[in-house]
């Protein structure tokens, strides 16, 4: 080696210095292309951090090597680098998510319309990052950077590889423990990037891609044959006085984040928590199920989303949606519905790629997905909480687009305000939160309080404009709010000294309501869950389900089992409950011994098998994506992707052009003159 006094003429030289280049480039771009949402700082510290490792080890490869060649390595490590950061700028810019290899290797119309839009989207400011590889070139080219011969010994090119390693492992531990599950849960793109860095989530985006490529390759159409045919030996027939009532009509579907079954009729200081939820409950044109449980693993929100649609379980393991979504086939609501004439929609209040919904939702067949960007009050000061927009100013907004769907329309809200951790701002937190000495669980009551508000104000607009004659309304919960984690908090919820499993398993009831004008309804008391959303509302609307790979059953059907399976594989029967490996009598709680009860020996034998069998073949169907071997349902429903283009100028057009040829919608009806001064809302951040 040179002496010390050269070193930066030397082979170690250029690589600190290009090292240096790639962070520095790296991290000033996380802040002026990304919107990574880093704060507070553990978040700020990861993400200086986080370059350095791969750079490291990428940059170090060329240490083992000597003369030109090892120089040359280095510059092409920055240059490979630096066109996987500006790939990902011009990506990001564009559809706010960054590229993936499903993406780069499927030619989706994603990746199209980033191509057909290049021009549009790049900047003269983007090539920045390539100066540093065009004078670093130059000092090679023409020797103006002098070229160590003898290179690196190679117990140093290790240490250096060692030390690359070293550090991912400490930006992985630190990232763990500020974000539990960030690997497997797989929220969103930006917080693998956020947390690990941009060259950890192409490596994570690889492994997650061969995998999925792995299990795709390996299914065969027998596969599918073999899942059918368990789900034909558990098929159910229709409740004939059912089948067919809410044929034609509108379907809105609102999801209600993290609402729990027991604030139905719950009070606090004598006040009910959700009034408006309540007399909708109780109306006699709802039918409410009391006995309805969420089935949601890991990936929460997004599981819930894939048995309401498809009668799909989640994984046991991260989000079908974030992992599947994109190339995967589906026999989904949107699209099933699509056949019958229905104009389909979602609305977020949030950012499009949170759950991959961006790409989901055209596998889903969503003619429309609305999400932040559409709403123009998403980015002012106070008017967004967790997760997306405060829920009164996010359906109030979501009306403007309502009104203009062609009828008869499929539509999902999503809301977002009774999210973790249950927080408010003094001028909406108008409702007594609970005692019970845990704060999070104590602001509970408060965001449910004001979704009730907004849900009873998006109600009013209904009936007003006259769309509520002509809908059905579905309300469902998605899953618990209050995690086990806060079991005295829960006991004194519940009014009990303590709670045990039977206590926790019952917790995981949910709301689900069908309400419709004529609808025979009632409190209906069969045990059920998210599973079975899809097949029951698909009877309701005279939709055949024969056929369909689905593991869900019609909740109204009077030969249903009344099984409900959760994701993990414990179980709820109306005779017996199996949860966290302790068996209880369901109807009186009464904790039951295997040994000294042979009905409950057979029966949980029986109930296991069926309930591991659903779950082993939901997740083959699901990674296998067998779907896709399923010619007969095929031939009559197809889902083009393609043809689908969630960007707000062109679905603005699209949907313009739709009033046009079918002038069905509520605007149309009304003359074209807008409704949205119909809708009254209380909101301070409105008046």
């Amino acid at each position: 080696m040179k002496k010390s006094g050269s070193c930066w003429t030397s082979l170690t030289g250029f690589f600190i210095l290009n090292l240096i280049l790639v962070w520095l480039k790296t991290y000033l771009n996380y802040f002026f292309n990304f919107a990574l949402g880093a704060s507070g700082p553990v978040q700020l510290f990861l993400l200086a951090l986080n370059p350095i490792p791969t750079a490291i080890i990428l940059l170090g490869i060329a240490l083992y090597f000597r003369g030109r060649l090892a120089y040359f390595l280095v510059w092409l490590f920055n240059l490979i680098q630096t066109i996987w950061l500006f790939s990902n700028m011009l990506y990001y810019r564009e559809f706010s998510d960054f590229l993936s290899f499903g993406i780069l290797g499927s030619g989706s119309s994603t990746g199209n319309n980033l191509g057909k839009s290049i021009a549009a989207i790049i900047r003269p400011t983007d090539f920045l990052v390539y100066v540093d590889l065009v004078v670093l070139a130059i000092c090679l080219l023409f020797k103006f950077w002098p070229i160590d011969k003898k290179g690196l010994a190679k117990r140093y090119a290790f240490l250096t590889t060692c030390l690359g390693v070293a550090l991912m492992f400490v930006d992985f531990g630190i990232a763990s423990v500020d974000r539990s599950g960030l690997l497997t849960r797989s929220f969103d793109n930006n917080y693998i990037v956020k947390y690990l860095g941009l060259n950890e989530y192409a490596a994570f985006n690889a492994f997650q891609t061969k995998k999925q490529s792995d299990s795709r390759k390996d299914a065969t159409a027998k596969d599918l044959k073999t899942v059918q045919n368990f789900i034909n030996q558990n098929n159910i027939p229709a409740n004939a006085s059912y089948y067919g009532t809410l044929k034609g009509k509108n379907v809105i579907v609102i999801h209600l984040e993290s609402f729990q079954q027991f604030l139905i009729d719950y009070k606090v200081d004598g006040q009910e928590v959700t009034p408006n939820l309540n007399a909708f409950y109780h109306d006699q044109n709802t039918l409410s199920f009391d006995n309805f449980y969420n089935q949601v693993g890991q990936g929460k929100t997004s599981d819930a989303e894939m048995m309401q649609e498809n009668s799909l379980y989640g994984l046991s393991t991260g989000s079908a949606m974030t992992k599947y979504g994109t190339s995967n086939t589906f026999e989904a609501m949107p699209g099933i519905l699509g056949q019958q004439g229905y104009t389909s929609a979602a609305f977020h209040g949030d950012v499009s790629t949170f759950w991959n919904r961006n790409n989901t939702y055209k596998s889903f067949g969503y003619n429309y997905f609305f999400s932040k960007n559409y709403f123009p009050n998403a980015d002012k000061a106070n008017y967004s909480v967790g997760y997306g927009l405060k829920d009164k100013i996010f359906l109030k907004d979501s009306a403007q687009y309502l009104e203009q769907l062609p009828q008869p329309f499929y539509a999902k809200l999503i809301t977002v305000t009774n999210h973790y951790p249950y927080t408010l701002d003094k001028e909406n937190a108008t409702f007594p939160a609970t005692q019970t000495g845990d704060s999070t669980v104590d602001g509970y009551v408060q965001t449910a309080h004001y979704l009730d508000e907004a849900f009873g104000e998006l109600m009013n607009y209904m009936k007003k404009t006259g769309l509520y004659d002509n809908s059905t309304f579905v309300l469902y919960g998605d899953h618990y709010g209050i995690s086990e984690n806060h079991q005295p908090a829960i006991a004194k919820l519940l009014g009990k000294d303590s709670v045990n499993n039977y206590d926790l398993a019952n917790f995981q009831k949910v709301p689900f309501m069908i309400h419709s004008n004529g609808l025979q309804g009632g409190i209906n008391h069969t045990y059920g869950g998210e599973i079975d959303m899809m097949p029951t509302l698909l009877h309701l609307l005279g939709v055949s389900t024969d056929g369909m790979t689905i593991f869900g059953h019609d909740l109204l059907s009077q030969q249903n089992q009344q099984t409900v399976v959760f994701r993990n594989g414990d179980w709820v029967t109306p005779t017996y409950t199996k949860y966290r490996n302790d068996y209880y009598d369901t109807q009186t709680g009464q904790k039951l011994s295997m040994q000294s009860n042979p009905a409950l020996k057979a029966t949980a034998k029986r109930v296991q098998a069926y309930a591991d069998k659903s779950l082993s073949y939901s997740d083959k169907v699901i990674t296998g994506d067998l779907l896709r071997f399923d010619k007969t349902r095929l031939n009559a429903y197809t889902v083009d992707k393609s043809s689908y283009d969630y960007q707000k100028a062109s679905a603005l057009k699209s949907l313009k052009q739709n009033q046009k040829s079918n002038p069905t919608s509520l605007l149309a009806k009304n003359n074209y003159q807008s409704t949205v001064g119909d809708y009254q809302t209380d909101a301070p951040e409105l008046k």
